[in-house]
């Protein structure tokens, strides 16, 4: 269903503070200049045992003006929409970056910033693919629905208390350079999260069961049907918690792993998406666990993965956490490889590090997350391909004799170079000569990245693809963050190792 940008978005005085702030940028002398005016609604619902925990509705208003003036990079905010303050903005813009000249010059440094060119794009609208925007459902009916969800799971046996959880964002952005690009965009995403716990009143032990539903780029319809069966998945989650209480601990070993789409999602995040960020591959970026193995020197040779491994960045997939019309350096959004046959043949990259580097064009990865921040470069959506004929996971368990089928992310920790790793997840069923035998608790797989995806053996067919992601992926100093989603089909991996992680702690 298309919809128009919101018209109490557009009656704001978009491009006359624009034209204000973009020419006072270019009379101070700025070599660029660009403007973006962003108004962030939030709204968060919370209930505990069926009963409201807490709510919030927040709305976050202002712009910001960035320029580049002599080489060097300058930015300042606002909040007061009047052309005067907008101009003013620009020259405080102006002023950083002669103030940070002179840092950069004391400290021995001659490089300069500048950008790689992009296409103008101008009088651009772009809005993303929702039904229904959930702030037009009342508050009172998204708390509802929760209620309604977490009785159900209450009123079956031995679940104890149940967290459920709703975050809602509409999103609405005006850019403009000095280069005659100009575009408005509107996005909207969620996440609904519910998580059962059972308490064993005679041992004490407790665990929990989470959804495994991803947040999306869509709507309240996400919630009403369209593209998950919420049913379903409340009707079998006390079932497995049950399961998973009395389960048996895991036997420390090697294992060959079918790994579902609610679980590989999050290995990809941290493992190749956070890792092909190329300022985090030059140095540029440590914040959040660190710079990258995939250093720029291997493009073209580091052997990332099996040779059935192909991973796309993508600012362009439907329902995308990260899928945008326009990034916020102007740039329109693509879809472009990372990794072909298991090479790492490219890396996600803005206007400036794809011109200090030697690429011809940026791929669109800026984003900031609010009015009163500096764009960074940020994750596009990562995605593992599909085989076009590919089994479906039923076939990748049958193929395996000695082995375990993970559901779900849980926790999971990653070095400072994105290499190596443990991840958990919200179940792992043991597989005994093709056929799933029941659940084991207390496990992690680890290995390094590179030993990780070269033991992929098998990807799943399209028919088994979901695209998992995050709402909450922070970067950059004062901490950012972003949404971003990835796809993945199931994948068969060979020889992990699987750690006994109660025998770990040394319980």
């Amino acid at each position: 269903m298309a919809h128009d940008i919101d018209p109490s978005f557009t009656a704001l005085p978009l491009r006359a503070l624009a034209d204000a702030a973009l020419a006072r940028a270019r009379a101070l002398g700025a070599d660029h200049a660009d403007f973006r005016l962003e108004r962030v609604r939030n709204g968060a619902v919370r209930l505990r045992d069926a009963r409201p925990a807490g709510s919030s509705d927040t709305t976050d208003l202002g712009y910001a003006v960035r320029v580049v003036h002599g080489g060097t990079w300058g930015f300042a905010s606002g909040v007061d929409l009047t052309m005067d303050a907008a101009a003013k903005v620009a020259s405080q813009a102006v002023a950083m970056a002669k103030l940070s000249a002179q840092v950069i010059k004391a400290a021995g440094s001659d490089e300069r910033v500048e950008l790689a060119d992009e296409p103008v794009h101008a009088d651009r609208t772009w809005v993303s693919s929702y039904e229904i925007d959930p702030f037009t459902v009342p508050e009172e009916e998204r708390a509802g629905l929760l209620a309604d969800w977490s009785a159900r799971l209450l009123a079956a046996d031995g679940v104890s208390h149940v967290d459920a959880s709703l975050l809602c964002v509409h999103e609405n952005k005006f850019y403009a350079d000095t280069a005659g690009t100009a575009t408005t965009q509107q996005r909207v995403r969620l996440h609904p999260q519910l998580t059962a716990v059972a308490v064993d009143d005679s041992s004490g032990e407790f665990d929990s069961m989470r959804t495994i539903a991803p947040p999306a780029g869509r709507g309240w319809e996400y919630l009403t049907g369209t593209g998950w069966d919420w049913d379903r998945e409340l009707a079998e989650i006390p079932g497995l918690l049950a399961e998973k209480m009395r389960a048996p601990s895991v036997r420390a070993g090697s294992y060959d792993l079918v790994v579902d789409p609610s679980n590989l999602w999050l290995t990809i995040h941290e493992s190749i998406g956070h890792a092909t960020e190329l300022d985090r591959a030059l140095g540029y970026e440590a914040a959040y666990a660190g710079t990258s193995f995939a250093t720029f020197d291997q493009l073209g040779k580091l052997k990332y993965g099996s040779e059935i491994m192909n991973v796309t960045g993508d600012r362009t997939a439907e329902h995308g956490l990260a899928t945008i019309g326009y990034d916020d350096e102007g740039v329109a959004g693509q879809s472009w490889d990372l990794v072909r046959d298991g090479t790492l043949v490219g890396y996600q990259l803005d206007r400036r590090i794809a011109k200090l580097t030697g690429f011809e064009r940026s791929n669109g990865c800026a984003y900031a997350d609010s009015p009163g921040h500096v764009p960074v470069q940020r994750m596009a959506n990562v995605s593992l391909q599909p085989d076009p004929g590919g089994l479906s996971t039923d076939d990748l368990i049958a193929g395996v004799d000695h082995g375990l089928y993970l559901v779900g992310d849980r926790s999971w920790s990653i070095d400072m170079q994105r290499y190596n790793f443990q991840f958990t997840a919200q179940r792992a069923y043991e597989i005994r000569g093709g056929r799933l035998a029941g659940q084991v608790r207390d496990f992690a797989y680890q290995a390094t990245t590179t030993d990780f995806w070269g033991s992929m053996a098998a990807v799943g067919g399209p028919q088994t693809y979901v695209l998992g992601g995050a709402f909450n992926c922070g970067k950059a100093q004062p901490g950012q963050v972003a949404a971003v989603s990835h796809g993945c089909p199931a994948a068969l991996f060979k020889g992990v190792s699987i750690l006994n992680t109660t025998q770990e702690a040394g319980r």
